[in-house]
């Protein structure tokens, strides 16, 4: 009888499985990947536990879909990880030429906008640009400008040019972009020319203005710039301007401004990159941060623009009045988009960048770090060479 009980449950187990398990694979009771979410962001940039919404934990609860959240520093980054094709994600949110440069090369999944209602939330001056001017592969999640950020304690010259990040009397305390392109683009900004130039002679000419920077450097940074900023570490570094109001708040002595010969205005926007696994989840976050109270919870976190109409009439009015996070005209009528250049272009701005990189002053900490190696294998040399004398001896 007992056996006959047991052969009854292990026909009953082999029927839930055979029957009743792959149902369930297929309805709610599934992991897999319909209830998760690969979101790739820059650093610092959503609204988590500290602000006033945690709005991953948010997303979470209101669809059950579990976020996978991982970030990057620069576009060329992101670009990288994706090319390399050794990660998936689901959501990715870079810059304006770099979604150009996606789209250009396929690696971007067209959005099915009628999983995402609230992009009618998005302002109409951010639909259409040029870099997806049939608004086919992306929705803004913010914009922005760089800006000069200084510390008024220690500089006590007018800051209103990008030429003080060359000024000799600040020696080692001023800090540079880690990436070519924003670095790129201020060199050519202090030379007058065009963000976007073409023109490998105007390159040229804005690679040797990096090569002289580099004297005064103290060092090529992206997110630490918040902690050498904040600590006094460094005096004057050039940075977005969402980043710079939080660094303001963080160490009062900090002040930014708009450069005179004009800045970058860049849009981030939420796209869904190529073979992404779990295409409905994605539409359904980049929907959820378009909603109004989630998209103002973001901005007035972490100090962006929205682009969202909705949001944007719910935010702080400190914040919608704050002339480095919504500029007047007179600032943006100075600004440029950066767009995807050429490829031949592309190429020439990566060597030359390499070439900077590599040159003799290249990376302040370099030459000291040699020396420092230097001595430790001289040290090391010594004491095996007395070492072998001491058993010479002794033999």
């Amino acid at each position: 009888m007992a056996k006959n009980k047991i052969i009854s449950k292990i026909l009953a187990a082999a029927l839930f499985v055979a029957v009743l398990a792959p149902m369930c694979a297929l309805s709610s009771c599934s992991k897999g990947d319909r209830q998760v979410v690969n979101v790739y962001n820059w650093g610092e940039y959503i609204s988590d536990a500290s602000g006033t919404t945690d709005v991953l934990r948010e997303f979470e609860a209101k669809t059950g879909i579990k976020v996978n959240y991982t970030t990057y520093a620069t576009n060329e980054e992101l670009y990288s990880k994706l090319k390399g094709g050794g990660a998936n994600y689901d959501v990715i949110i870079p810059s304006d030429y770099m979604i150009s440069r996606l789209i250009k090369e396929g690696m971007l999944e067209k959005i099915d906008f009628g999983n995402v209602p609230n992009y009618g939330n998005i302002m109409e001056e951010y639909k259409n640009l040029d870099f997806d001017p049939e608004n086919e592969y992306s929705v803004p999640y913010t914009w922005g400008t760089v800006v000069l950020i200084y510390n008024a304690k220690y500089v006590t010259k007018t800051v209103d040019s990008w030429n003080i990040l060359w000024d000799e009397d600040y020696k080692g305390k001023i800090i540079m972009f880690h990436n070519s392109r924003d670095a790129f683009g201020i060199a050519l900004k202090k030379l007058g020319f065009s963000l976007n130039t073409t023109d490998f002679g105007e390159l040229e000419k804005a690679a040797e203005e990096l090569k002289k920077q580099k004297e005064v450097l103290q060092g090529y940074y992206m997110d630490e710039i918040f902690n050498k900023m904040g600590n006094g570490e460094a005096y004057i570094a050039p940075y977005y301007a969402g980043d710079a109001l939080t660094m303001m708040d963080d160490n009062p002595d900090l002040e930014a401004v708009y450069p005179v010969e004009g800045t970058n205005l860049f849009v981030d926007s939420m796209c869904i990159p190529k073979g992404a696994k779990n295409k409905e989840a994605a539409e359904k976050f980049i929907n959820f941060m378009c909603e109004a109270e989630i998209a103002a919870a973001n901005s007035e976190f972490i100090g962006y623009s929205s682009p969202n109409l909705a949001a944007y009439e719910i935010l702080d009015e400190e914040l919608k009045n704050n002339e480095i996070t919504y500029p007047g005209p007179e600032v943006l009528s100075k600004t440029e988009m950066f767009i995807n250049l050429p490829d031949e272009v592309n190429r020439k701005i990566d060597d030359l960048w390499t070439e900077i990189r590599g040159s003799s002053s290249d990376n302040i900490l370099l030459f000291p770090a040699i020396i420092a190696v230097l001595v430790v294998l001289c040290v090391v040399i010594i004491i095996v060479g007395r070492s072998k004398k001491k058993k010479s001896r002794m033999y």
